[in-house]
């Protein structure tokens, strides 16, 4: 499949989408961490600047016919080059505005949340290296460059889990996350070895394409695939190495909604989509990938229904949905793994800036302290934490009832019905852990007199001090709510749309060259 060259005004937007986050880290890490107010202006400059060059690329290219790329040679071996660059098609375009969204959503939300926090400055910082690595690990034209934004998006997910530094118990989730990761890239770098040795070049063109048939042995396609998703593994806590990601909830609030929702713990997701035909020609693979997932998802799900930790029940949510996602790309279904993939993005940041919402006021992570507290007479993050959990349990007509029905019609057609079960009972699970927290919230129990939740991250401050300053914190926080919750009702109608603008991209590619593309 040809590739057209990047040029103009695409490539003008694409670059500041992939260069700006990173300006405004090293400023802000540089000059302006003492002054919250500039670093706050710099960041959101920069991540506003990533949501338009990101909806404009993806009107711009909604019709394309074939991957936007520009490259530049970066390393040159004997007889291969890895380059650097953009590869825009339609899995990298979605995704770049997910990203590009959910970090600007993060980055409002958290002027209300962190403020008065001492150092105000240096999370804006943080969230900017995060997105930075992040964006350009979607739009990478292989997989080397895939990879080293990889171990960066890693980085920067270390600095802000373990953010509150003078707490022990956020030191150890941050060094927890980046050791249990890492542990998992080992078998994902060997595996991008062993292909680049096999294949001579590991562009997307090339590892997709066809050529992968004919010059690697099936056993060795095998090999390498499974290797590979022991990233998948690690970076998106699949059994059984999640035990990282409940803990990593020690980080702020904001972080772990952009952690969860559809950027550092989707990444794994995001690699096996985005190079899906390759472990497609393997079935040991996929058979692998299906029961990994299936298993993560079930675990999962029980241990959400027990906790009483609000932040732990999305993050065990989180677990499960990655597996149901999982799930669906192993099974054969590139779309309804992505398309999950998308509606999860939205209903899970939902959850997990409502839920800090609501800590911010009661100073509580356990739900029936909320509940009993008055939590539902703040109507904005109660309603719109329904809606949310309304999306993750699968009721009809909202976003997650539309993408889990996507994955369970393709488990459906599978030979063994064993799936098919297994994927009805963790849904069953789902809506008993959502419905679970929603009616503590709603119809609170009476107080039992002792507490069992603990208190979550302080920022130095008193909520209540200041009237003005308080009403604007909690209305500040209140406005992504109500864009995510807009977009957690109505995006499940697109579903057709986006299963034709994705199938546009969804083709083998024959490689021409160097994946038929262009040297700048």
């Amino acid at each position: 499949m040809k590739v057209e060259l990047l040029t103009g005004l695409p490539l003008v937007m694409v670059a500041y989408a992939s260069v700006s986050p990173f300006v405004a880290f090293a400023l802000i890490h540089a000059f302006t961490y003492r002054y919250a107010r500039l670093s706050a202006i710099l960041a959101l400059i920069s991540s506003t600047g990533a949501v338009i060059s990101s909806l404009y690329l993806l009107g711009h290219l909604w019709h394309l016919e074939a991957p936007h790329v520009w490259k530049v040679k970066w390393m040159v071996f004997e007889s291969a080059v890895v380059p650097f660059g953009f590869y825009l098609d339609p899995h990298s375009l979605l995704m770049l505005l997910i990203v590009a969204g959910i970090s600007w959503l993060v980055q409002v939300y958290s002027l209300g949340y962190m403020a008065g926090d001492p150092e105000f400055g240096r999370f804006y910082g943080c969230l900017s290296l995060f997105a930075w690595a992040m964006i350009n690990l979607v739009i990478a034209p292989g997989m080397f460059q895939l990879f080293i934004f990889w171990e960066l998006v890693g980085l920067a997910s270390y600095l802000l889990i373990g953010f509150f530094h003078y707490k022990e118990s956020a030191s150890e989730a941050g060094k927890k996350a980046l050791v249990v990761t890492r542990f998992a890239d080992i078998g994902f770098m060997i595996g991008l070895f062993l292909l680049f040795l096999n294949l001579g070049s590991l562009e997307m063109g090339w590892v997709n394409g066809e050529i992968v048939a004919q010059k690697v042995a099936p056993s060795m396609v095998t090999i390498c695939a499974i290797l590979i998703f022991s990233g998948v593994m690690g970076k998106s806590a699949q059994f059984p190495l999640l035990t990282w990601l409940p803990d990593a909830m020690e980080g702020p609030t904001p972080v772990s909604a952009l952690l969860h929702s559809a950027t550092m713990v989707a990444a794994g997701v995001y690699m096996f989509s985005r190079i899906f035909p390759f472990f497609e020609a393997s079935q040991t693979a996929m058979a692998y990938g299906l029961t990994i997932g299936t298993i993560t998802m079930l675990l999962a799900s029980t241990m959400a229904m027990v906790t009483r930790d609000i932040k732990q029940v999305w993050a065990y949510s989180t677990v499960s949905q990655l597996g149901f996602m999982v799930m669906g790309l192993s099974a054969g279904s590139y779309f309804a793994g992505t398309f999950h993939l998308t509606t999860h993005a939205g209903f899970k940041a939902l959850l997990f800036l409502c839920s800090g919402v609501l800590i911010h006021e009661f100073h509580t992570n356990d739900f029936f302290e909320i509940g009993q507290g008055g939590g539902r007479k703040f109507k904005v993050p109660t309603i719109t934490i329904t809606i949310g959990a309304l999306a993750l349990a699968g009721v009809p007509l909202f976003s997650g009832f539309f993408s889990k029905e996507a994955i369970m019609g393709q488990l459906a057609n599978l030979d063994n019905k064993i799936w098919l079960a297994a994927g009805l009972l963790g849904a069953f699970l789902t809506a008993y852990y959502s419905f679970r927290l929603i009616f503590s919230l709603w119809f609170p129990a009476p107080a039992e007199g002792h507490g069992h939740g603990h208190h979550d991250e302080s920022h130095g401050h008193d909520d209540h001090g200041h009237d003005d300053a308080y009403a604007f914190n909690y209305w500040i926080m209140c406005v992504p709510l109500i864009i995510l919750a807009t977009v957690t009702v109505f995006l499940g109608f697109f579903q057709g749309s986006l299963e034709h603008f994705l199938g546009q991209g969804h083709v083998k590619m024959a490689a021409h060259g160097e994946g038929g593309g262009h040297h700048a």
